[in-house]
């Protein structure tokens, strides 16, 4: 007999029950609880303390884009930061004259349609080329903001301050209000990541990643696929430039330069590429890490290991963050979300062993 509570055996009987989203009443409890706990969270935090969950929660809807292209489509992608750079210009654009629950999901689009664009070279180039046509766009990207009157040559475009149903959000609750829009989105975001791959769409991603001429033969489109992977992958970046223009107030080029498209494909990369959780530990992990980079600073002057002139803390961020990648491609390839795989999967067997 089945239980609804744990998976005792396997009593699935049709592929609907297999590919349910939640395989027990106990997984949907434990979600029920997270969500509760996440609506509560800024109640128990500080200012400060609240830019930085802010912070970790645009950055996973960027890594969600990314992963739907690297990870599932299996196409390198250097531009990422470009993509959030089209929706943060975009939503500034048009913060002026529109409400921001209409800037955010345009600048989402018009990501979406220059995803399509870079997309276009992928029907005839994979792998290595693909990576420099993307690495391309982004270097495209910033030459245009750089040298466009109507952006300001990169300079800073001021975001106005945010009216909802009558109340204005200012100073004092400015984090909080965007708190609770980034995570709406992000969970509506993310039930559409963890949705993809039980629709055909999604199955067509996988099998184009794992073999783009068996998939043609079986009647897929791998063209069409690659493309609809960076409209969608772009779309989620562009989404998250429109919520970091209106949470950081302003829009500069130095937010979406080469520099963070590589923090984004390291952050995929951390968390585990092609996974659900993993777009959420990742950046969570590196956000906590570069904070925590200036503490370990001032402990290693502590012990005397100090130079004159040099700034350790400016030193350890980009070696930390370059060791943390080669340690984890080499001892983890599938990121923090195997290592939370483990525990689930333990808490799950508890108290046997298997």
């Amino acid at each position: 007999m089945r239980n609804p509570w744990a998976e005792t055996g396997n009593y699935k009987t049709s592929y609907r029950q297999d590919s349910t989203i939640f395989a027990t009443y106990l997984e949907e409890l434990s979600l029920v609880g997270l969500l509760a706990l996440l609506v509560g969270l800024p109640f128990f935090l500080s200012r400060p303390q609240m830019f930085v969950v802010d912070l970790i929660l645009i950055y996973a809807l960027a890594v969600l884009g990314l992963n739907i292209i690297t990870g599932y489509a299996g196409l390198i992608n250097i531009g990422q930061a470009a993509f959030v750079g089209v929706g943060a210009y975009t939503a500034a654009l048009l913060a002026p004259g529109l409400p921001f629950w209409l800037t955010i999901p345009l600048g989402g689009l018009a990501a979406a349609a220059a995803g399509a664009i870079v997309g276009i070279p992928s029907l005839r180039i994979k792998h290595l080329y693909l990576a420099i046509a993307t690495l391309a766009f982004q270097v495209i990207f910033e030459w245009i903001v750089g040298h466009a009157p109507l952006l300001k040559q990169g300079g800073a475009i001021p975001m106005p301050r945010v009216v909802f149903l009558g109340y204005r959000v200012g100073y004092k609750n400015h984090y909080y209000f965007w708190y609770f829009v980034a995570l709406a989105l992000l969970v509506l975001l993310a039930f559409a990541f963890r949705n993809l791959l039980r629709t055909r769409f999604g199955r067509a991603l996988v099998a184009v990643r794992d073999n783009d001429r068996a998939a043609d033969a079986m009647g897929m489109h791998p063209g069409l696929t690659k493309i609809f992977a960076f409209a969608l992958g772009a779309f989620y970046a562009g989404v998250a430039g429109g919520l970091y223009a209106y949470f950081s107030r302003a829009v500069v080029i130095e937010d979406y330069m080469l520099p963070v498209s590589i923090k984004f494909l390291a952050m995929a990369i951390v968390g585990g590429l092609g996974s659900l959780p993993g777009s959420f530990l990742g950046p969570a992990f590196l956000v906590l890490l570069d904070l925590n980079m200036e503490d370990f600073a001032n402990w290693l002057k502590s012990l005397g290991l100090s130079y004159a002139g040099v700034d350790i803390a400016s030193a350890m961020r980009p070696l930390t963050f370059g060791l943390v990648i080669v340690l984890f491609l080499v001892f983890e390839p599938r990121g923090l979300a195997n290592w939370w795989r483990l525990v689930r999967n333990y808490f799950k067997n508890w108290p046997f062993r298997y």
